[in-house]
């Protein structure tokens, strides 16, 4: 975001430049200096600190950037601050006359530590350490998160106290770990999944097995009182799994397998993570593991304690794929017939059935489960259709396409083939206009203001830009006027020129606000483009005589 400097109080939102003044006026802008040529770096102090930089080019702020953890809009209260300091204090911007006062140009912060640790003895490096693992918390995770993996005495539980530890110390006195404590937890624990990936790398997998235990069981506990709105915790547990599931496919020692397996049955019959998705998936991590019958046994027993319809579904899926490990293939046909109404298990046998070109066996599949889901899994049937038209396919039974591809398109909103073009290919010819008069009638919208899509993609395949244009007519917004526009323009032009001009006079009167006021201009570029020239240029001067007060208007009028 390109910010003017003596402009910058109409561009920025008003809550965060008043609170940047306020940071400004009691003088929480410190240690600003002039790295180079109009790049500066501040300090500024409030319930933390952070460091703020921004480059100055031709009297505006090209770039910025703070160490906050705010992120509701492009520039927060520190950088206003900062750009306050800079206007009125350090360029002296407001002094008629007055030259650009610069500091003297010091090192960067990071050029500043590296020198003084290359300055500092071995022994004081150690006393500075010491003191602030015992007096700064933080400083403490961060040092022993760091390097304590260099320790030999690691173990899951040892992990385990680390986590903690951070997590305590980013939870607030009410226990409750606030949206901008996650920022310091996520940093601070993103180190352990660091030393996780390269043990993985580096075979040490029974680090990676404790890493990723002790992260799952604690993250799993935080959702309880930790903000989790960016998703952060879920990523910690996502990635955690996925180093499970990735070392139960590596050659891993006897005795670390057989941990694995226990651990993830045990942690299924305690519960311990019932609930989330993990819950199971540390059984599909144990089928992975499972070497001999007894212990796929183990893991069936634990399947089929599952509740719920979709757990089950899953439930069912992996037990599937045991029994095809681990039985013969008399038990694996007896339970899949049992368990047809299983979505995925009926999918795979339709597409072995199609593939093995039994039709008959595919088709009364499709039919079953259309019956099957029609009341209650509705947005399945579309999926079964799309079976039934694939199979009409290669048995080229054109009364079959039709009937199913005419289903589709009509029903199927995110279609899997372009049943247009299929409907196209196999009505006669003689017969196409009239096919395509009784869909329209079927299902053209009952009220006038109601827009039928499908209708208006028949108007474009067929290229009826006069039906389309009635069509826009009864529906007219900006946004079906722009969408409409590349079909009608050339016939329509001036037409479309002043629906544009009669909706953003609408659209200005109704709304007020930087944000509006672009997307009001954006239209009034679309009508330039249709060679409305002269009706922008009066829209443009009626709004400079209705509103001139609103001057984040008159700016973007001004880029018109």
């Amino acid at each position: 975001m390109n910010i003017p400097l003596d402009q910058f109080e109409q561009i920025i939102d008003e809550t965060i430049l008043k609170r940047g003044l306020s940071y400004f006026k009691k003088g929480y802008v410190t240690e600003i200096s002039e790295i180079k040529n109009g790049k500066y770096e501040a300090t500024v102090e409030g319930t933390e600190q952070y460091d703020v930089s921004v480059k100055i080019k031709n009297n505006a702020i090209e770039e910025h950037q703070c160490s906050c953890p705010y992120d509701m809009g492009p520039v927060c209260k520190h950088i206003v601050a900062v750009i306050f300091y800079l206007q009125q204090d350090f360029l002296g911007l407001n002094e008629k006359k007055s030259t650009i006062p610069r500091t003297k140009k010091t090192k960067s912060v990071s050029q500043q530590v590296k020198d003084l640790l290359k300055a500092v003895s071995h022994d004081e490096l150690m006393v500075f350490i010491e003191e602030n693992c015992k007096n700064n918390k933080k400083f403490r995770n961060i040092f022993l998160v760091s390097f304590g993996h260099l320790t030999k005495n690691v173990s899951k539980e040892f992990y385990q106290k680390q986590i903690k530890s951070i997590l305590n110390t980013a939870a607030g006195r009410d226990g409750y770990i606030g949206w901008s404590e996650m920022k310091y937890v996520v940093k601070t624990t993103e180190v352990f999944l660091n030393n996780a990936e390269n043990y993985f790398n580096e075979h040490h997998f029974e680090n990676v097995f404790f890493i990723s235990t002790a992260l799952l069981e604690e993250f799993t506990e935080a959702f309880q009182y930790a903000d989790d709105s960016n998703g952060d915790l879920g990523y910690f547990i996502d990635a955690s799994v996925d180093l499970l599931s990735r070392m139960a496919h590596e050659n891993l020692p006897k005795e670390l397998k057989k941990e694995m397996f226990n651990y993830c049955i045990s942690t299924f019959k305690k519960g311990l993570f019932s609930g989330w998705d993990w819950h199971l998936g540390l059984l599909e991590i144990a089928s992975e593991l499972a070497g001999n019958e007894s212990e796929a046994d183990i893991i069936i027993n634990s399947l089929d304690t599952i509740k719920g319809s979709y757990e089950i579904e899953g439930a069912q899926v992996s037990k599937l794929n045991l029994l095809r490990k681990h039985k013969d293939e008399a038990i694996v046909q007896k339970f899949i017939e049992e368990n047809l109404s299983n979505t995925s298990i009926r999918n795979e046998e339709i597409s072995k059935a199609y593939e093995n070109k039994n039709f008959e066996r595919a088709i009364k599949l499709s039919k079953d489960a259309i019956n099957c889901d029609k009341k209650n899994k509705p947005g399945l049937v579309k999926d079964w259709y799309n079976w039934l038209l694939k199979v009409a396919q290669a048995q080229n039974d054109t009364a079959k396409i039709i009937e199913y591809a005419r289903f589709l398109f009509i029903d199927n909103f995110y279609p899997q083939k372009d049943c247009y073009k299929i409907l196209k290919d196999n009505v006669p010819a003689k017969d196409w206009h009239s096919f395509l008069e009784e869909i329209i009638s079927e299902v053209s919208p009952k009220t006038r203001w109601t827009y039928s899509e499908l209708v208006r993609t028949i108007y474009i395949k067929e290229a009826w830009w006069d039906r389309l244009f009635e069509m826009l007519k009864q529906n007219l917004s900006l946004d079906n006027i722009e969408q409409n526009e590349k079909y009608l323009a050339k016939d329509y032009a001036p037409e479309l020129i002043e629906m544009y001009s009669d909706r953003i006079m609408n659209y200005v009167s109704r709304y007020v606000g930087r944000d509006h006021y672009k997307t009001a201009c954006r239209y009034l570029r679309r009508m330039k483009k249709l060679d409305g020239n002269n009706k922008v240029n009066e829209l443009i001067e009626t709004f400079k005589k209705q509103y001139p007060q609103r001057k984040a208007l008159m700016d973007e009028l001004n880029n018109v």
